[in-house]
């Protein structure tokens, strides 16, 4: 590995890590696209600043681009506020007046300046390692890292002096507001640092990985935890894993380096959408036929429960009836037998099916939980003879789980 390509991976992985510190309260706050806004937005802020130094070079133009970034945020506040219209709505309101604002400034006072967001936002990782902080003639490195450390340095700061309130404010404003954290206050400051992080990642290595690593980091991470520390610390890991994968991606194709870590981000994202152990599509999909089998398995209980010592239980309990009385295939049927052996409800003895202890006792459980609490003894009616189908292509015993309590 080279100094420069230890250099580009260097910086991506601070920008990664400065962009997930406030991307994860943007996605527990619904507010993941506000970045993008900013991104949009902040063009009359450079005008501006441009006025003012007429230096396409000037420091000024980021202050002033991090401020319309934070007016930006109190504006789609203000209309949000007034509900005639909601969050996303808000959003698309204000930043396209902004950016427009931006550009008839443009087209009016500066028609011979090649000047619009990308001067001062058109940040390219594979030229960072060239980009150098010199200070006395000596060579610090990188500007990336600074900048980039310096907005992780800033989002670290406010996130861990105000963590409780931020909290609280995030998942119960109400309650952050009767406690006095005024919950307004701590939203335009983590919206402050936001804007910031935004535009000083944006000088460094383009707006659209920028917008990458606040939503797709977080987001990904939100899908594999409860608990709020460790989905701002996994949305860091993910995030700077992406950066690095992303950057020997690039390498190896030869192409985009903010694209391909980009890229990576939207794959991690996926991943977790698919596979989260929890949340995740697949983790449903089981969830979803273990629940239609075992509830299968209860409504065999329940139906030999209810033809216990009765003149029809040698009809009615014999489990080539239950394809009959359930109208199920022979194969649904058979498998949600063995589901209830399985589970120590049943026995077979002689083509008859008889309830267990435990069985007994979790049929009157089900009967109990139908009825509101009424007798387990009394007739169970159109629930005993619902028609109910297990899934078609069926499931093997041992993967039925006992999910009630």
């Amino acid at each position: 590995m080279t100094a420069a390509q230890f250099d580009i991976q260097l910086v991506a992985v601070i920008t990664a890590a400065a962009c997930a510190l406030p991307g994860s309260f943007l996605i527990l706050r619904k507010m993941g696209m506000m970045t993008d806004a900013i991104s949009h937005a902040i063009l009359p802020g450079i005008v501006i600043g441009f006025f003012l130094t007429e230096d396409l070079g000037s420091p000024l133009l980021i202050v002033a681009a991090a401020a319309t970034g934070v007016l930006t945020v109190f504006l789609v506040e203000i209309v949000r506020d007034t509900r005639l219209v909601k969050e996303d709505a808000a959003i698309g309101l204000v930043f396209p007046a902004l950016f427009s604002i931006g550009v008839v400034l443009i087209s009016r006072y500066a028609g011979g300046v090649h000047l619009d967001e990308d001067v001062v936002l058109l940040g390219e990782l594979a030229f960072a390692p060239f980009d150098r902080l010199t200070i006395g003639g000596v060579d610090l490195g990188p500007r990336g890292v600074y900048v980039s450390g310096s907005v992780l340095a800033l989002g670290a700061a406010f996130i861990g002096a105000f963590y409780k309130e931020l909290k609280c404010a995030t998942f119960d404003p109400a309650l952050a507001t009767a406690l006095g954290l005024l919950p307004g206050g701590l939203h335009y400051g983590l919206m402050s640092v936001v804007s910031m992080t935004a535009v000083a990642a944006f000088d460094v290595v383009g707006s659209i990985l920028v917008i990458a690593l606040f939503v797709g980091p977080p987001a990904a991470a939100y899908l594999l935890t409860d608990r709020l520390p460790v989905m701002i610390g996994g949305s860091m890991g993910i995030g700077a894993v992406c950066a690095i994968a992303g950057y020997w991606v690039a390498h190896a194709l030869d192409v985009s380096i903010a694209g391909s870590m980009a890229g990576c981000v939207g794959l991690a994202f996926a991943l977790s959408f698919l596979l989260a152990p929890e949340r995740g599509v697949v983790a449903r999909w089981r969830r979803r036929r273990r629940q239609q089998w075992e509830f299968a398995a209860q409504m065999l209980l329940v139906h030999l429960f209810h033809h216990e010592g009765t003149v029809d239980e040698a009809v009615e309990n014999r489990s080539k009836h239950l394809q009959e009385h359930f109208g199920w295939t022979a194969r649904a049927a058979g498998q949600t037998v063995d589901a209830a052996r399985t589970r120590d409800w049943i026995s077979l003895q002689n083509d008859r099916l008889h309830l267990t202890r435990s069985g007994r006792r979790e049929a009157r459980r089900v009967l109990r939980r139908g009825t509101g609490g009424a007798r387990a003894e009394a007739p169970v009616g159109s629930m005993a003879h619902a028609s109910l189908r297990p899934p078609s292509d069926g499931a093997p015993p041992d993967e039925i789980q006992h999910t009630t309590s």
